[in-house]
């Protein structure tokens, strides 16, 4: 009752003020305007609102860019004469490439809809930054700046060497010709397979760079790569290429943007443009609507972000615990307001008990609301595991995605503990009691055992995904093998269903809701109070120390989390130059 009252007071207030709220949003933008807007640090897809209060302080680190926001804000473009266009600023680009992918699509949107699109390098940038920018019709970059669409390289550490002088000896199991996940830790060199699927996947995200520069810059494709291999450039040379279209400093972009600007560089009386902050252009473009007393439906957005885990997060950048995610399906399943749901995937992977018991959970799901997966920049291993019962499944051409196969890591420290002296005695009751004991490697039983095991994890994962997927197991295994594939050559393979972003997986939640205005406003799920788990201070202390090395800590599976536990997970070994 008290939650009804405040909506309804809410109502009344707004209702008070609608009139002088409708003015003010006739007033948004002055005739001829460009809303401005800047990207430095993170681009998500979509965000949990926040609280009033945090709203009301302001912070020192900058707000993520939200990619639905930024949908929502160009539609409301679309249809307001009086808006020009966006400028847009880009000082650093926090973006795997499917999110840079769902970015550029939507400045391509605003321009199709006869909007100029303006992007401001004052910092300059790196490949993925110029990717967005060959959207906008002009770029401008800082008079002093460099830019470096260098294209894209894979850096992989091999550490067997250096394990061997530390007295550590790593032991992998795995299964899948391509699950090279932990070889860095057992071979000197790069495997066939991981050369293999990581020129595919460089290949993808090449031909994308290259397509993305010839469309905006007007040049064919052998352009482009001239463009591309001869880069880095200062800001007069990347003009003279045709990469951008002039220098400025922020000061002068009104200048630049005016219908009297390049005029006005000869001497004659400027028409400075008009800039209007897009974000509140936005609010009060929403102030301008009545708020809802009652509740309405919403499409649930169920975030499986990081690596999976049963134990809280397996790296430093937090990550997806079972129980959180399974507490958030049943949520969505007993919330009668929750009409249908995205998985919004970006993980690749991690523990293979946990990635299960989410997938049943889904699975159960999926029996009575619609769910689509929307897989972000990666969604592999245990991330494609947990998604495998979904309705749909939308990616990027830029997605990592695949990796049907598992592995099992430990490191032994048997020489280690022998070089320091330290001698270990053990008294057991059962064959293969000690087989975990990271002070001795396995037996040839033991190694047999672990092998068995991880056989029919792997025929449990092909299974679920061929049931999931609506395929036979023999067409799930020629393309399982742990093989990471591209969006694009996923969906040619029936792994994926739908080329696109999160508008895109979120347009087809409401289809299947039976929304066909698409009326149905995403709500980000959060995981009730206490069904996080705590950290497990010993294990991420090893994981950290092991990091330091160059070591993909999520394999560690005898290293924390339940004993026993395989690892569904794509090392992303690969630092990708932007």
């Amino acid at each position: 009752m008290l939650a009804l009252f405040v909506r309804l007071v809410r109502f009344g207030l707004a209702l008070l003020l609608l009139p002088l709220r409708r003015v003010r949003r006739a007033r948004a933008a002055p005739k001829g305007a460009y809303l401005t807007l800047e990207i430095d640090g993170a681009v998500v897809d979509v965000a949990q609102p926040r609280p009033f209060w945090q709203r009301l302080v302001r912070s020192s680190r900058p707000r993520p860019v939200v990619l639905h926001e930024l949908a929502e804000l160009i539609e409301a473009m679309r249809t307001d004469a009086r808006v020009r266009g966006l400028l847009l600023t880009i000082k650093s680009l926090g973006a795997g490439m499917a999110t840079a992918t769902s970015l550029r699509a939507l400045l391509v949107r605003l321009r199709a809809a006869n909007k100029d699109v303006v992007v401001h390098l004052p910092l300059g940038g790196d490949t993925k930054e110029l990717y967005v920018a060959t959207a906008a019709s002009k770029i401008f970059v800082g008079p002093q700046a460099t830019l470096a669409p260098l294209g894209f390289a894979s850096s992989v550490r091999y550490v067997k060497g250096a394990l061997e002088k530390a007295g550590l000896v790593p032991q992998i199991v795995a299964r899948g010709e391509y699950k090279s996940a932990g070889e860095q830790l057992v071979r000197d060199t790069m495997s066939d397979a991981q050369r293999e699927q990581l020129e595919a996947i460089q290949e993808v995200f090449y031909a994308q760079l290259l397509l993305a520069i010839g469309e905006g810059r007007k040049v064919d494709r052998e352009a482009a790569c001239a463009i591309v291999d001869g880069a880095p450039y200062r800001a007069e040379k990347a003009i003279e290429v045709g990469l951008v279209d002039g220098t400025a400093y922020e000061d002068e972009l009104p200048g630049k943007l005016g219908e009297a600007g390049e005029a006005g560089e000869a001497g004659e009386k400027v028409a400075r443009a008009t800039l209007v902050p897009a974000l509140r252009y936005l609010r009060r473009v929403r102030n301008a609507r009545l708020p809802n007393v009652r509740l309405r439906p919403v499409v649930g957005v169920i975030p499986v972000h990081g690596a999976i885990s049963s134990q809280g997060p397996m790296g430093f950048g937090g990550g997806a615990t079972d129980e959180a995610l399974i507490a958030m399906v049943r949520s969505a399943r007993a919330n009668r307001r929750v009409k249908s749901v995205v998985l919004h995937v970006d993980s690749p992977g991690g523990s293979a008990l946990a990635s299960d018991r989410i997938h049943h959970e889904i699975e159960q799901l999926a029996k009575e609301k619609p769910v689509v997966a929307c897989f972000a920049n990666v969604a592999a291993s245990g991330g494609y595991y947990v998604a495998a019962p979904a309705h749909e499944i939308v990616a990027q051409p830029t997605t990592i995605t695949g990796s049907i196969g598992v592995v099992a890591a430990r490191v032994v420290l048997e020489p280690l503990l022998k070089r320091i002296g330290v001698v270990t005695e053990t008294v057991k009751r059962g064959a293969r009691a000690d087989m975990l004991d990271p002070a001795r490697p396995f037996t040839d039983d033991e190694r047999g055992a672990l092998e068995r095991d991880l056989d029919g994890m792997y025929r449990a994962f092909v299974s679920v995904v061929a049931r999931g997927r609506d395929q036979t197991i023999e067409a799930i295994e020629k393309v399982a093998e742990g093989r990471v594939w591209s969006g694009a050559a996923a969906s040619g393979k029936r792994l994926v269903d739908t080329l696109g972003g999160f508008e895109e997986a979120l347009a087809s939640a409401r289809r299947r809701a039976g929304d066909l205005d698409g009326k149905l406003a995403p709500m980000v799920l959060t995981a009730p109070r206490g069904a996080i788990p705590p950290l497990d201070p010993p294990a991420q202390a090893a994981r950290m120390a092991l990091g330091a090395l160059g070591v993909d800590t999520s394999l560690l599976a005898f290293s924390g989390g339940r004993p026993g536990d395989r690892v569904l997970v794509w090392c992303e070994l690969a630092t990708w130059i932007r």
